[in-house]
C-alpha cells in the first residue's frame, strides 16, 4: 500500500463519494458569500456528524463543480481549506480523502461526553440513578459477584438469571417469552448494531421514521444502508403511508419507536400496531421495535409489546430491543433484544467478534434493579411528571409563542418554535449556558425540523426554569449563523 495514501482501517475496498451524492448534502452555493468557506464548513460538519464517512475519496474537482453548478476554482478553494483544517488529505494525482482533524472527535462520541463547562445540559435525555440506591445495590450484589470469581466470566448470551428476568418481564407484559429468546447487550444501541450487521448488507433499504433517534440513524449510515423515511407528526403516524412504504419499497428491515416516540413523544395506537405488523409480514421485512421508553408512561397505562399484537406465530420476524438507560441508569450499559431463539444464537455469534459478553458486575446490578422496578419506577415517573409540568410552565412564562403537544410519556417535549431558527438558537444558547440540540439532528433527511427543539424534562424543576429563561435571552439576541466553526454536539 502507498504509505502516503490514506488507508481505510475497516479493510473494505476503497470508497468513493460521487459528485451528485455530495452535492445533495450541501447548500446551494449560488447564494453564499464566500461560497467556498460555507461549502468547506458544510463538508467538515458532515464529516464530524458521520454523514460522510472517514477515509472516503471525495469527487474530483471538475465533477463536484458540475454537480454544484459552480466554478472549478471554487471547488479547488473548498478542498484547499478542507486540507488546511485537517478534514481532507490528498496526494497529487491520487485524489482527496476525508479525514478527522487532530484533536477532534466525531460528534457521535462528543454528544455523549459530559459538558466541559457549567452549562445546563438539555442535550441528553437520560435520568440519573439516586446515589444511595446505587450504593445499596452494590452492597447487595457483592456476594453474588464473589460467587462468579472462580468462573471465566464470559457470557455471550448474558447472565442466565438476567435473561430469565427479562423474558419474564415480556411475559408479564403480554408477550410470552423464554430465556432462549433473549440476548443481553451493552445497551439498545449495541443490540441494533448487531441486528444491522447480521441482517443487512450495504445498499439495503431500511424503513425509518422521520424524525427518529439520531444514533440509530447514524448506525444505519455507517452500515451504508439506504434509509426510506415515513413521517411522524404531532398527530402520530400516517399508517396508510407506512403500509404503502412497505408495499412499494419492500425494505429489508424497518426500525420503529412506537412507545413515546423519540423525539415526538407519540404513542402508536393498538390498531395501528396490528396494521404495521401485517404490512411488515406482507413485505417479508424484519421489524425492529425500539422499546427503550415503553415503561415511561405518565398519563396512560404502559403499552404491551408491539409484537404481542401479532398473535400466535406472527412475530417470527419481529425483534424488540430494550434498555435500562432511560428507566434506570445509562451508566450500566445494559440492554437486550428479544427475537426468535435461532436468531439470538446467530446474533450471539456476531457479538463475540466485538466484546464476547458484558461485565458480570453490571449484569448483576441490572438484575437487582429490575427485580425492584415495582418499587423504583413509580417515584421516577412522579419526578418526570413534575419535571414535565415545570418545563411547560417555564415555556408558557418565558416563551409563550412556542407551541407543543403534551406527550403521554417519555422524557422530553418536541417544541415548535414557529420559525426555522433552532440551529442558530442552539449555537447561541451555549453562550448563555444551555446545551441543547436543534430538531434537525433528529431528521432522517437533511434540512428538516429546523423549527423544532427536543427539550428533556429529566433535570430538577428549578434548573429547567433557569434553562428556559436563558434560552429566551438567547432568542432575543441576533440569531444569524455564527462565523466561528460549529461546536461539538451532544445527543442521547
Amino acid at each position: 500500500m502507498d504509505p502516503e495514501r490514506p488507508a481505510d482501517p475497516s479493510g473494505r475496498a476503497e470508497r468513493t463519494l460521487g459528485g451528485r451524492q455530495l452535492a445533495a448534502l450541501l447548500p446551494d452555493p449560488s447564494g453564499l458569500r464566500p461560497a467556498y468557506r460555507h461549502l468547506a464548513q458544510a463538508i467538515g460538519d458532515l464529516i464530524l456528524d458521520g454523514r460522510i464517512a472517514l477515509h472516503v475519496r471525495l469527487p474530483a474537482e471538475r465533477e463536484l463543480a458540475a454537480a454544484l453548478d459552480t466554478s472549478r476554482t471554487t471547488v479547488t478553494a473548498v478542498y484547499d481549506l478542507l486540507r488546511e483544517n485537517g478534514y481532507a488529505r490528498s496526494r497529487q494525482g491520487a485524489g482527496t480523502w476525508t479525514a478527522l482533524p487532530e484533536g477532534r472527535a466525531p460528534r457521535g462520541v462528543r454528544r455523549l461526553l459530559a459538558a466541559e463547562d457549567t452549562a445546563i445540559d438539555l442535550a441528553r435525555a437520560a435520568p440519573g440513578l439516586p446515589r444511595q440506591e446505587l450504593a445499596d445495590t452494590l452492597l447487595r450484589v457483592a456476594p453474588q459477584l464473589a460467587a462468579h470469581a472462580h468462573t471465566p466470566g464470559y457470557h455471550p448470551y448474558g447472565l442466565p438469571d438476567l435473561r430469565a428476568a427479562v423474558a419474564e418481564r415480556f411475559t408479564r407484559r403480554g408477550l410470552p417469552t423464554v430465556p432462549e429468546q433473549i440476548l443481553v447487550t451493552s445497551g439498545a444501541q449495541h443490540a441494533l448494531t448487531l441486528v444491522l450487521g447480521l441482517l443487512c448488507a450495504p445498499g439495503d433499504r431500511v424503513l425509518v421514521e422521520n424524525p427518529s433517534y439520531p444514533n440509530a440513524l447514524e448506525a444505519m449510515r455507517r452500515a451504508r444502508l439506504r434509509t426510506l423515511s415515513v413521517p411522524v407528526t404531532d398527530a402520530g403516524w400516517d399508517i396508510d403511508v407506512v403500509e404503502s412504504a412497505f408495499r412499494q419499497a419492500v425494505p429489508r428491515l424497518a426500525y420503529l419507536i412506537p412507545d413515546f416516540h423519540n423525539p415526538t413523544g407519540c404513542l402508536m395506537p393498538a390498531d395501528e400496531r396490528a396494521r404495521v405488523l401485517r404490512a411488515a409480514r406482507g413485505s417479508g421485512s424484519w421489524l425492529v421495535v425500539d422499546e427503550t421508553l415503553a415503561e415511561l408512561a405518565l398519563d396512560v397505562p404502559a403499552p404491551p409489546p408491539l409484537a404481542a399484537h401479532a398473535g400466535p406465530g406472527g412475530a417470527g420476524q419481529v425483534i424488540t430491543v430494550g434498555s435500562m438507560s432511560k428507566t434506570h441508569w445509562a451508566g450500566l450499559r445494559i440492554g437486550w433484544l428479544r427475537a426468535p431463539a435461532r436468531l439470538v444464537t446467530e446474533l450471539a455469534g456476531q457479538r463475540v467478534a466485538t466484546d464476547m459478553g458484558g461485565p458480570v458486575l453490571d449484569q448483576l446490578l441490572a438484575l437487582d434493579l429490575l427485580d425492584r422496578s415495582d418499587v423504583l419506577l413509580p417515584p421516577r415517573l412522579a419526578e418526570l411528571r413534575a419535571g414535565r409540568a415545570a418545563l411547560c410552565a417555564a415555556l408558557e412564562e418565558h416563551l409563550p409563542g412556542w407551541s407543543l403537544r403534551l406527550p403521554p410519556g417519555g422524557l422530553s417535549l418536541w417544541v415548535d418554535l414557529g420559525e426555522p431558527v433552532a440551529p442558530a438558537l442552539a449555537e447561541r444558547a451555549l453562550d448563555h449556558g444551555v446545551r441543547i440540540e436543534s430538531g434537525s439532528f433528529f431528521a432522517a433527511d437533511p434540512g428538516l425540523f429546523e423549527q423544532r427543539l427536543r427539550i428533556p424534562y429529566t433535570t430538577p424543576a428549578d434548573t429547567l426554569h433557569e434553562a428556559v429563561r436563558r434560552m429566551a435571552a438567547a432568542l432575543a439576541d441576533d440569531l444569524a449563523p455564527p462565523s466561528a466553526p460549529a461546536r461539538p454536539r451532544w445527543v442521547a
